[in-house]
């Protein structure tokens, strides 16, 4: 009898083992914020001192948090905050709220507009940004060139998905093109 359990538990485990779907990339969801602030005309170092550096006073007292990078160009300033797997997303989202209202009387007073949150999720940023431009060839030509040609050179992959594009309306004409890879081993997306 226990010899039958025993032979039984083993080829029911075998089976499983091998139907098991499994992941390449597994699918983990990494509790991040952005925080997003504009001041028009400052520059890097004025956005960075007077702007992101109290906000990352504010944010280091949030419980969780595990790591904060934070990115002043002119104009503006990007703070990424990224927490502890354990930590509830929407709590977090709370926090930083709580912050930022909290950081309102050091921040500068000429801002257009308090800083601003976004839940993001980091295994969505692009695979690949490519830009193209032409002195002869005009903006909505180079979009019909990217959505015929380099869409469909670039989905030929097994494992790609249709590219995202995204025209910045500048003077270099930038495109940019948005590629995400999947995983296809059990047909599940990253």
């Amino acid at each position: 009898m226990t010899t039958m359990v025993m032979s039984a538990l083993i080829i029911f485990g075998i089976a499983a083992y091998f139907t098991m779907p499994t992941s390449e990339l597994p699918n983990v969801d990494f509790p991040t914020i952005e925080v997003e602030a504009a001041l028009p005309g400052a520059d890097p170092q004025t956005m960075a001192s007077a702007v992101a550096t109290p906000l990352e006073q504010q944010f280091s007292a949030i419980a969780g948090l595990s790591s904060m990078n934070s990115d002043s160009s002119t104009g503006s300033t990007k703070l990424t905050l990224q927490f502890d797997l354990s930590r509830n997303i929407d709590a977090a989202a709370q926090d930083v709220q709580a912050a930022i209202n909290a950081s309102g009387s050091v921040l500068p007073r000429n801002l257009p507009y308090p800083p601003v949150y976004a839940k993001v999720n980091p295994a969505d940023a692009p695979m690949v940004t490519l830009a193209i431009t032409s002195d002869t060839i005009s903006q909505r030509q180079l979009s019909d060139i990217a959505d015929t040609l380099l869409a469909q050179r670039l989905s030929e992959g097994a494992r790609a998905r249709a590219p995202e594009f995204s025209i910045a309306r500048s003077v270099d004409r930038t495109l940019e093109v948005y590629r995400r890879i999947l995983g296809t081993r059990n047909g599940a997306t990253p």
